[in-house]
C-alpha cells in the first residue's frame, strides 16, 4: 500500500480522538484500512501522572504496545509527553498551577513509510479541556506526539 499524509499516522490518530459519536464508525474504519492498530479512551485530572498512566494502560490492554518491551514503552512514553506539550502549551503542569484537564485521547500504531525499512511508530493525540479546576471555566485545547519505536 502506498503511504502517504491521506493515511498518516498522526492524522490518524487526531481523525479518531476528533470524531463525533456519528463519525467515529467511519474514522475507524479508515485507520483499520491504513494498516493501524489503535485504542481509544478518555482520562481527566490535575494530577499529570493519572493522565499519563491512564494512557499507557489503555495502551498495553489493547496490545498497541508490549510492557515487556523498553523500546516501546519509551516510544509511548515520549509520544505521550510531546502530545501533552500542546495541550499544556509547552509548560507541561496540570494541579501545581491550578489547572485540570478533561482529555479524550487515541494511541496509532503502524508503519506509516512506504519503505518499511523505516518501521513502525506510535502517535498519541490528545482533545479535551483544559482549565481552572471550576466547571464552566475550561476552554478547548489539543495534542499530537509522534515517535518511532
Amino acid at each position: 500500500m502506498k503511504k502517504s499524509l491521506e493515511a498518516g499516522i498522526g492524522k490518524s490518530a487526531l481523525q479518531l480522538v476528533l470524531a463525533s459519536s456519528h463519525e467515529i464508525e467511519e474514522a475507524e474504519a479508515r485507520v483499520t484500512e491504513s494498516g493501524f492498530h489503535y485504542c481509544l479512551g478518555k482520562t481527566g485530572s490535575m494530577d499529570m501522572q493519572k493522565v499519563v498512566s491512564a494512557i499507557e494502560t489503555a495502551a498495553k490492554r489493547h496490545q498497541i504496545i508490549d510492557e515487556k518491551l523498553y523500546r516501546e514503552m519509551h516510544a509511548l512514553y515520549h509520544a505521550i509527553l510531546e502530545a501533552l506539550e500542546g495541550v499544556t502549551r509547552g509548560q507541561v503542569l496540570l494541579g501545581d498551577v491550578m489547572r485540570t484537564v478533561g482529555l479524550r485521547f487515541s494511541v496509532v500504531r503502524g508503519m506509516p513509510y512506504e519503505n518499511e525499512a523505516e518501521g513502525e511508530w506510535i502517535a498519541v493525540a490528545l482533545y479535551g479541556t483544559i482549565g481552572a479546576p471550576i466547571k464552566g471555566l475550561e476552554h478547548e485545547t489539543t495534542g499530537l506526539g509522534i515517535n518511532h519505536i
